[in-house]
């Protein structure tokens, strides 16, 4: 209101809906997809007006969000590990020394039968005058072909849907910095030795070097770590992270 901005006009340049501009100015969080999204729209709308926008999203995480499920051990299971370590190990002493003598046994017995040589059948008829007659040449093998390992992987991601993307390589350098995608928009791919994913929400089709990465529907922030071939979801806590 100071600077005479009409809404219209932020919402033609930040591409945040007039309807979240105004939840956010009345803090109605409950309006918003989420808290990656909160963040994301606090970040761009304050870069828009000239302000601080670290400042506003770490009052925002400061204010409204919750410490995350991986900074709290529930007392349960610290109880169940206590219970465990009282018990020892599953398997008494001796039982382990018996497994160990019956595995050393049953080697000694294959490499015995592997040591014993054959006896060579004699000849007979007239194959015997002459050895070398009607041989046949021994069979080439062949070595099958083998496929090279990549080593690295290329990410290819189209969004089904409204979805919050941020790419970082093993390097923590961001490919992707915190960007909101609509169905039908254009993600560009990338390629690294090793490839860090966060997704605000399932809404998305991704494939690493060709291989389809099944994205599981979640209600917070899903996170991947992306090789060249193999995948893997890690907790939001892992580093590097998108803020």
């Amino acid at each position: 209101m100071r600077n005479r901005i009409d809404i219209t006009e932020v919402e033609a340049r930040t591409k945040i809906r007039a309807k979240y501009l105004r939840a956010i100015e009345n803090e109605e969080w409950d309006l918003l997809p989420g808290p990656v999204y909160i963040k994301s729209f606090l970040r761009t709308y304050g870069d828009y007006l000239g302000l601080d926008s670290r400042m506003l999203v770490d009052d925002f995480k400061r204010r409204y969000e919750r410490p995350s499920d991986n900074e709290m051990r529930p007392i349960a299971a610290l109880g169940r590990e206590r219970e465990r370590a009282a018990k020892g190990p599953l398997l008494p002493p001796w039982a382990l020394i018996g497994l160990v003598l019956l595995v050393l046994v049953v080697a000694l017995y294959v490499v015995g039968r592997s040591n014993t040589p054959s006896a060579p059948a004699p000849p007979t008829g007239a194959r015997a005058t002459n050895p070398h007659k009607h041989r046949s040449a021994a069979p080439v093998r062949k070595h099958p072909a083998t496929t090279p390992v990549p080593h690295t992987v290329k990410l290819q991601m189209v969004p089904t849907g409204q979805v919050y993307i941020c790419l970082v390589d093993g390097n923590g350098k961001k490919l992707i910095p915190g960007t909101i995608y609509a169905l039908g928009q254009s993600i560009p791919s990338h390629a690294a030795p090793k490839l860090l994913l966060t997704l605000g929400n399932a809404s998305v089709r991704v494939r690493a070097n060709g291989r389809l990465v099944r994205v599981q529907p979640s209600a917070s922030a899903i996170r991947f770590l992306v090789g060249p071939t193999s995948e893997r979801q890690i907790p939001l806590s892992a580093s590097p992270s998108c803020p």
